[in-house]
């Protein structure tokens, strides 16, 4: 299925102005002393600084910059409209104006440098900022009688001893009592029956 062609006037007048403003910047390249393909690139450079500063104009951050470099294309675009309208004798191009073609590049490598690498400041970012500069809440403090009448738990009496272990650390303690005619201690109860020290400790409190 074929589309139909649309012409708009708009689009027609920007495509003839940017052939003439791109044949005015070739020329005038040229009569500075850069001729062959090096002529055909300063029109290039001029109007890719001018679609970079727009788009940063568009983006809608870093407008300081955006204008001064869109004005600083501008002017070279309107600089070489006017002096190729003859004005200006291209067979002698004065030395200053040789100067100004010839530095032209790195001019416009500046800017399309800058206007790439500044990224525009989003509108989340101060939000941001805000949320981590915001001093941390603070979790509340019990008071200090409260903490202090509050009972610590007894390590013995959370470890659950099973009957069948403390029958049989009974048996063991009696064992030790009749080889020895003493009561057995915790570390010999622990060694014999292989156990942690603190059901050790737990068992020897239920033998008391």
């Amino acid at each position: 299925m074929r589309l139909p062609l649309r012409l708009d006037a708009v689009l027609v007048q920007a495509l003839i102005a940017a052939a003439l403003s791109f044949a005015h910047l070739h020329d005038l390249a040229s009569a500075a002393g850069q001729h062959g393909w090096k002529a055909w690139a300063y029109p290039v450079s001029v109007d890719l600084l001018l679609v970079a500063a727009w788009r940063r104009l568009r983006s809608g951050g870093a407008k300081t910059a955006g204008w001064c470099w869109f004005l600083v294309a501008l002017t070279a675009s309107l600089g070489a409209n006017v002096s190729t309208a003859g004005l200006l004798d291209l067979n002698a191009v004065p030395a200053w104006l040789r100067i100004l073609v010839a530095g032209w590049p790195a001019v416009a490598f500046l800017g399309g440098t800058l206007l790439a690498h500044e990224a525009p400041r989003s509108e989340g970012t101060p939000a941001v900022a805000e949320e981590a500069t915001a001093p941390p809440t603070s979790t509340p403090e019990l008071p200090v009688a409260e903490a202090e009448s509050k009972p610590e738990p007894d390590p013995q009496s959370a470890t659950s001893v099973p009957p069948a272990l403390v029958a049989m650390a009974r048996k063991v303690a009696d064992e030790h009592r009749t080889r020895t005619g003493t009561a057995i201690d915790t570390p010999t109860l622990r060694a014999r029956l292989g156990v942690p020290m603190q059901l050790a400790e737990a068992i020897a409190a239920q033998l008391i």
